[in-house]
């Protein structure tokens, strides 16, 4: 094991960061510290910026098939840490292990296996009839993940920027880092070349300023709230750098008039619930026929109780803690507003563990307006809004009415479901339980963000287009 989580990874070697500050990670199912990682400087954020741009002119260079063969190499290695990339996600972030196993680590690595297949396909040169048009790499890519989704968010941004050419900066949420070192340490021990990617750890609030404005930087990628990711382009633009922002949401699932909603409440529970709610692109807003409400309201009350809240390590348990007691105290503080505005609690709420770790029931609102708060804003956890309509027209004007456009999901008959999906303003629509393809693109309409990740669109967002004029 080359790295440590005392160090820094910049310029090819695993580095002591310039001071002895350190976050203390904190196991959220018992409420124990951990593990320490580095609280990195401006300091530190510039010396791994200066190590990428060293490292751009040579890897940009670098023929496609030998990033390839890199990556190629990086992943087979990097899946040799499967049972540690578990293990730690369940103490960082309380993700349960029969969760954490798929959508923490195998699905990640069907991601970096699908940008290697995807890279080959992009068009990097084409000729129109007077010119010829090429993708180039942006440059230096700074990477600024959540906390959420460690691993996924990471694979989505450093792989294809490395695959197209870009040296990257990745500074991982400082709340669930550790994952972050594994990749790193795979894609060192695969032979990247020194500076091609680079590890800082450390408080967003500290390093941002210097990674949105340092000169060398040409473009940041950014997941995390719309709030912050405002912020954050804002002063990206003052040096017309390209961004890349995948934010917020407060996505629906219509269900249309149906006999049984059955078929729909796996879909529903698996965006909203797993991952304790911690998703952005959970599907928070229930639109239900007014006519069906009491039986859809059954329906939940019979099935919420066979979802089980608890020891992230037992492969028995759907739902562990909330990530920390920020995140905890703040779906607390929704549900309670919630119960404020009117709206009717159904069932949920705090945990009988919560003695223990930060542990949320499964939390239902029922005769919720899409005006309230709790309709409106992204409370990031296992909280459930079931909102009435009348109409078809009216399902979809409560739909689309919201500041954010990420994800959404339709239930019903074919034909109506994809009609109804189309005048959805999402970025991504699921339709009766569709699976999600990893070579389309991910990504939202208004406040949820600027560009795409995934697939083939997600590598070209790591590109940039020049047009030679020959005769």
């Amino acid at each position: 094991m080359a790295y440590r989580f005392d160090s820094f990874y910049i310029g090819g070697a695993w580095v002591k960061p310039s001071t002895t500050d350190v976050l203390t990670l904190e196991n959220p199912a018992t409420r124990a510290p951990f593990a320490t990682v580095p609280d990195a400087t401006p300091a530190d954020a510039v010396a791994a910026i200066e190590a990428a741009a060293s490292a751009l002119p040579a890897w940009s260079a670098t023929p496609l098939a030998k990033r390839v063969e890199l990556m190629q190499k990086a992943l087979e290695i990097f899946k040799t840490y499967r049972d540690e990339i578990i293990r730690l996600e369940a103490l960082e972030l309380g993700a349960p292990v029969s969760y954490s196993a798929n959508a923490h680590c195998d699905y990640q690595f069907t991601r970096i296996e699908s940008y290697i297949r995807e890279s080959q396909k992009v068009v990097l040169e084409e000729q129109f009839e007077q010119s010829t048009v090429v993708r180039e790499p942006v440059g230096v890519i700074a990477c600024i993940t959540p906390w959420n989704y460690p691993l996924g968010q990471v694979v989505q941004k450093i792989i294809p920027a490395l695959l197209m050419g870009n040296t990257v900066v990745l500074k991982p949420s400082q709340h669930t880092p550790l994952t972050a070192y594994l990749l790193v340490d795979s894609l060192d021990r695969a032979g990247f070349p020194a500076g091609t990617v680079n590890l800082i750890t450390g408080r967003g609030s500290k390093l941002g300023d210097t990674l949105a404005t340092h000169p060398l930087v040409d473009m940041i990628s950014f997941t995390g709230s719309t709030a912050v990711g405002i912020k954050l382009s804002q002063k990206a633009l003052e040096g017309v750098k390209r961004i890349s922002l995948e934010l917020g949401g407060k996505s629906p699932f219509i269900w249309l008039p149906s006999e049984d909603y059955e078929a729909a409440i796996n879909q529903l529970f698996g965006s909203v619930f797993y991952n304790s709610g911690q998703t952005c692109t959970a599907l928070t807003r229930l639109l239900v026929p007014e006519s069906d409400l009491e039986k859809v309201k059954a329906l939940l009350l019979r099935r919420i109780p066979q979802l089980v809240v608890g020891d992230p390590m037992d492969p028995k348990t759907n739902i562990g803690p909330m990530a920390s007691k920020a995140q905890y105290d703040k779906v607390l503080s929704y549900i309670e507003l919630g119960q404020s505005e009117g709206a009717e609690l159904l069932c949920g709420g705090r945990a009988p563990e919560a003695g223990k770790g930060y542990f949320i029931k499964p939390t239902v609102f029922v005769n919720v307006t899409n005006s309230m708060r709790i309709a409106r804003e992204e409370i990031f956890g296992p909280v459930l809004c079931v909102i009435t309509y009348k109409t078809v027209d009216e399902a979809v004007d409560i739909a689309n009415d919201t500041p954010y456009g990420l994800n959404a999901a339709v239930f019903g008959e074919r034909e109506l479901a994809l009609s109804v999906a189309k005048r959805i303003k999402a970025g991504n629509v699921y339709v009766n339980g569709g699976p999600r393809d990893v070579t389309a693109p991910f990504g939202g309409y208004k406040q949820s963000g600027i560009g795409r990740e995934g697939g083939r669109y997600g590598l070209m967002e790591f590109t940039q287009l020049k047009a030679t004029f020959d005769r």
